[in-house]
């Protein structure tokens, strides 16, 4: 068996295995890319009717946010435009919630359970199958897998010569062209094109999905580094008691306010015990994730705290290895380039889940042209 012949039994097998869940992640991939868009075209709550001058402090819409909590605290809260609602986060081992809160007034606009919320519930599918570890587990494997069809899918399709290539890069489709001619060129034409953008669907999402593929993946940019973990530092305890912490989380807030332009989001995660360090960040892009700037201070005495990882410090001075993981999930969904980065993810999403299909069919179409044909009789002589 030649090597061509071996890359095509291996593509046609790890299809048949992957492809149900290569069209599912297409799928759900084509409705999660416009998640954001839909979302505030269908949810007024997420804005407010008359913005005022000046926004409420965190502590305040704190308080007012964990009257709706039933005795559990707000872990984060983030100002976004001048026209939206704060949103305020309180997640545990159990429980998601989204609280959306008018930054002027403080009143509570929308308590959301996010167990229920269709975008999340097509995230956590795509994502794992809604089984936990063992989906993402499975998620992972069969992106893994669809990887190297694309690989070897180009290997299979790429023409021997000048002749051939002119019949590969573009359809040649007549009023009188069969629909298993159509169905074919629909795979590899399209395939083709699509598989530029496909790679980079398929590696993000392998770095969400296997921790070492991620190191890996770290490793190979930064020129042989290990990826570093995440130091989270702490607060002086010895100081509970003695110092005003709400007034130290306002200024360290009224301090990242001073960043934050129309299209910025500011945001403030709250110390969870008296050791715990104060959180703040700044995004500079409401669109996106990876262009924000971290910091972390002392909750009684607003002292910034020296920390060390990929989220830490300030996106423009992180060496490239740590912009590339920061950019992962928004090169993901296409938002790094914006709309239409989106628009590309989209149909590229489409086409990804056509491929198992267009591919089944003409696996079938060879198998039924295979029983059809018979032993040709010799002649008499």
């Amino acid at each position: 068996m030649t090597l061509k012949k071996t890359i095509g039994k291996v593509h046609l097998w790890l299809g048949l295995a992957s492809g149900i869940i290569v069209v599912w992640l297409g799928i759900t991939g084509c409705i999660l890319a416009f998640e954001r868009e839909i979302s505030h075209a269908t949810q007024e709550y997420r804005f407010v009717e008359e913005p005022g001058k000046t926004y409420l402090p965190p502590t305040v819409l704190k308080d007012s946010v964990d009257k709706y909590l039933n005795g559990r605290q707000t872990v984060s809260l983030e100002y976004l435009g001048t026209k939206d609602a704060a949103l305020a986060y309180y997640y545990d081992s159990s429980v998601y919630y989204q609280i959306f809160v008018n930054p002027y007034t403080g009143r509570v606009q929308k308590v959301k359970d996010m167990s229920s919320d269709f975008f999340r519930v097509i995230t956590m599918g795509h994502y794992e199958l809604w089984l936990g570890q063992t989906g993402r587990i499975i998620i992972s494997v069969a992106t893994l897998i669809f990887l190297v069809m694309m690989i070897t899918g180009i290997i299979l399709w790429w023409p021997k010569n000048k002749a051939a290539a002119g019949q590969r890069f573009k359809f040649k489709w007549k009023p009188t062209t069969k629909w298993r001619r159509k169905n074919y060129d629909v795979h590899n034409v399209l395939g083709f094109y699509v598989t530029w953008i496909a790679i980079f669907l398929a590696i993000t999402g392998l770095v969400m999905g296997f921790e070492w593929f991620s190191k890996s993946v770290y490793f190979v940019t930064s020129g042989g580094k290990t990826m570093p973990e995440h130091v989270h530092p702490l607060s002086d305890s010895t100081l509970a008691g003695t110092a005003d912490q709400q007034k130290m989380i306002n200024t360290v807030w009224m301090d990242l306010m001073k960043q934050k332009k129309s299209n910025n989001k500011v945001g403030i995660v709250f110390p969870h015990d008296n050791a715990d360090a104060l959180e703040g960040y700044v995004n500079h892009n409401l669109d996106s994730y990876f262009n924000a700037d971290f910091y972390h201070y002392d909750q009684y005495t607003g002292k910034e705290l020296p920390t060390h990882g990929v989220y830490a410090g300030k996106f423009e001075n992180a060496p490239l290895s740590d912009k590339i993981a920061r950019m992962n999930y928004d090169i993901h969904v296409g938002a790094i380039l914006g709309l239409p980065g989106k628009v590309l993810a989209f149909f590229a999403s489409l086409i990804v889940a056509s491929m198992p299909v267009t591919g089944f069919l003409i696996w079938r179409g060879r198998k039924k042209n295979q029983k059809k044909r018979r032993p040709v009789n010799q002649p008499v002589s």
